[in-house]
């Protein structure tokens, strides 16, 4: 299982500044999903959102696509877009709204049991601090071999992984979706290490 929270109000706050688009994802009942918590949030903020999304199983990746289809014009008006979700469904939503900054508004917990759906596209290795609002919505843990933060190790080839040549650089793809939506800028902030004591949190 696993347990999603809230971020922070101070780390998410600033991206209220310009117009949002929300996603919200209640698929997976063996997920702990903070709904009220989240929407208590939308109706504070509601004069900066465009629109709200409650998706069943974000993480359906040809479900999501059509959603996102067929409220394109509401979601191209936006400057940022939230996802209220899993890690999952964070990366599948940044993978199918290429053009924009896609904001993980919760972290993601490990819990010992059964996962909830299984998507083979996107892996969240639930760490409790979610990193894809700096890396363009692509997990620089389970994208990159050696899970680093701070950009490539600098030994993969032709775009490929050192450790694994079959598997394309995590950081690589990182900055290309950066430079596409033009904030590359992000890159240069510095992500902390990581906490490994919020594994054993709950």
């Amino acid at each position: 299982m696993l347990i999603t929270k809230v971020k922070e109000l101070k780390e998410i706050e600033k991206f209220f500044n310009g117009k949002t688009y929300i996603f919200k994802c209640f698929g997976c009942k063996e997920v702990y999903f903070p709904e009220e918590e989240i929407t208590g949030l939308i109706n504070e903020k509601k004069d900066k959102i465009l629109g709200v999304a409650r998706v069943d199983y974000l993480c359906r990746k040809d479900f999501s696509k059509l959603y996102i289809e067929k409220n394109i014009s509401y979601i191209e008006k936006a400057d940022f877009i939230f996802v209220f979700s899993c890690g999952v469904g964070v990366q599948t939503v940044s993978k199918l709204i290429e053009n924009k900054i896609v904001i993980p508004g919760c972290d993601t917990y490990y819990l010992n049991g059964f996962q909830g759906l299984n998507v083979l596209e996107c892996d969240c290795q639930q760490c409790g601090e979610c990193y894809l609002n700096y890396t363009g919505g692509i997990c620089p843990i389970t994208s990159c071999s050696k899970g680093l933060l701070n950009g490539a190790c600098g030994g993969s080839k032709n775009g490929k992984c050192e450790v694994n040549s079959e598997m394309d650089c995590g950081w690589i793809l990182i900055y290309e979706k950066l430079k596409k939506i033009g904030k590359l800028d992000v890159i240069k902030k510095y992500i902390k290490p990581r906490n490994y004591e919020l594994y054993e949190k709950f």
